[in-house]
C-alpha cells in the first residue's frame, strides 16, 4: 500500500489497514468487514493520547483541557488530519458512495482517521501510535493552531466562562479610507489584553483577536 510507504510504516498486516479504509458500502457489496470496529478502537486511543498531551504540555485546568480535547478530536479536526495525510485516497467505497463523492465526505473521512489509528495500534502497539501522532498530528495543532475551527470567539467565551472571568473586545485602531477601513481589535480578559487581531471588519478582527488569545494560551504565554 503506497500510503504506508509514504508514512514510513512497514507491516506484515496490510489487510488490517485495508480494513481501516473499507466503508460499509464497499463491505456490503463484497462481503467484507468494514472499518467500524477499528474506528471504535481508534476513538478511545485518540481520547487518551490527547488527554495525555494536554496534561503533560499545559497547565490548564480540567475545564479548559476538556474543551480543547473536544476540539482536537472533533469531526472537523479528524477530517483535516485525514486529508493532510491523504488517508482518503485509500478509501474503498461502494459504487454509489464513490460516485456521490464519498472520498471527500466529512463524516467518512473523519471516521477513517480513527480506524487507521485503531489498525496502527493493533499492528504496532501504543508506543508506536504515540510516536506517529506526535510526529504527524501535534505539529498540525502547534504550527497551524486551530485552523479547522471557524468560531474562535465562541471557543474563547466557553473557556473564559469556565474560569468565571470577564471578556470584552475593543477597537484600538482604525485605518484607511471609509470604503476600505482596517480595524485592529484587542480582547481583554479581566482587563488584561490577551490577543490582538486586524481585519477588514470589526467582527473579523474580533475573531482574529480571539484566535491570537487561544494561540497564546496554548503556548502558555
Amino acid at each position: 500500500m503506497k500510503l504506508l510507504e509514504n508514512l514510513g510504516i512497514i507491516t506484515e498486516h496490510e489487510k488490517l489497514y485495508k480494513k481501516a479504509f473499507t466503508h460499509t458500502s464497499y463491505a456490503n457489496e463484497h462481503g467484507l468487514e468494514s472499518y467500524e470496529r477499528l474506528e471504535y478502537l481508534g476513538d478511545a486511543i485518540l481520547e487518551l493520547f490527547m488527554s495525555d498531551y494536554l496534561y503533560k504540555n499545559t497547565d490548564y485546568d480540567e475545564g479548559m483541557m476538556t474543551k480543547l480535547r473536544a476540539h482536537y478530536v472533533c469531526e472537523e479536526a479528524l477530517y483535516e488530519y485525514s486529508i493532510k495525510l491523504a488517508l482518503n485516497e485509500e478509501l474503498l467505497l461502494g459504487k454509489g458512495e464513490e460516485e456521490s463523492g464519498g472520498k471527500y465526505r466529512k463524516a467518512i473521512v473523519a471516521d477513517i482517521f480513527e480506524a487507521f489509528i485503531g489498525a496502527l495500534y493493533l499492528d504496532k502497539g501504543l508506543e508506536i501510535v504515540n510516536e506517529f501522532l506526535k510526529h504527524n498530528i501535534i505539529p498540525m495543532i502547534e504550527n497551524h493552531k486551530l485552523d479547522f475551527i471557524n468560531d474562535y470567539k465562541s471557543i474563547l467565551q466557553e473557556l473564559v466562562q469556565t474560569d468565571r472571568k470577564s471578556l470584552k473586545y475593543q477597537v484600538i485602531k482604525e485605518e484607511g479610507p471609509a470604503h476600505s477601513k482596517t480595524f485592529t481589535v484587542e480582547v481583554m480578559i479581566d482587563n488584561i489584553c490577551y490577543g490582538i487581531g486586524t481585519a477588514r471588519s470589526k467582527k473579523e478582527a474580533e475573531q482574529e483577536a480571539a484566535k491570537d488569545a487561544l494561540k497564546k494560551a496554548q503556548n502558555g504565554e
